[in-house]
């Protein structure tokens, strides 16, 4: 059997659930059995979002991973990466930004946050926005992101993302494509298995 789940996670408007549409796509197009769950806050309060996404070539009974049984972690913000680590596998990844938003008053102590996420042997952490911005991309680092996850899932084919992406952004018009196509490609070469 071949599946894999992964949970989604960041601040409303960061572009979690453009990241789920576009896994979305991309297991319609390997012909594979998709079950998401998701919960949001509201993106103009800041609010946290999750989701939890389930592959597999097989039927999928439920639509929430268990404590302990995550795949991955693809998270916008490492807090919201650190907040889903029970969720995790022993061997998991874990794919987040680096850059805090500080949406609540009492955020941890940033180095806290970033030492925990860094012990974990299975972490890739990349300054998103900033790189986003450097490539003249901003409104496209949750795409750097899912390049960055995309040599993990192992279930699509980097043609088959690519596609999804197309296919996703397509009404947005060529430059939105173009441009999220060279995010995932920025965020697929910062990472090496």
């Amino acid at each position: 059997m071949n599946k894999i789940d992964i949970i989604l996670s960041g601040i409303g408007g960061q572009g979690i659930l453009s990241i789920a549409t576009v896994i979305g796509q991309a297991s319609i197009e390997a012909d594979l059995y998709l079950k998401q769950s998701e919960v949001h806050g509201m993106s103009q309060r800041g609010g946290q979002v999750q989701s939890d996404l389930r592959l597999s070539d097989c039927e999928i009974q439920s639509d929430l991973i268990p404590l302990g049984k995550a795949d991955m972690i693809i998270s916008m913000e490492p807090l919201e990466a650190l907040r889903y680590l029970p969720y995790l596998k022993e061997d998991g990844q874990i794919i987040t930004s680096s850059e805090p938003f500080y949406n609540i008053p009492n955020y941890p102590d940033y180095n806290m946050v970033m030492d925990k996420l860094k012990s974990f042997p299975n972490s890739h952490i990349l300054e998103i926005d900033k790189i986003a911005k450097e490539n003249q991309i901003p409104k496209s680092s949750n795409m750097i992101l899912l390049g960055m996850a995309a040599s993990y899932l192992n279930i699509f084919t980097i043609d088959q993302m690519k596609h999804a992406i197309e296919k996703v952004f397509a009404s947005k018009g060529e430059k939105i494509v173009n441009d999220n196509i060279k995010a995932f490609n920025i965020g697929l070469s910062s990472v090496s298995k």
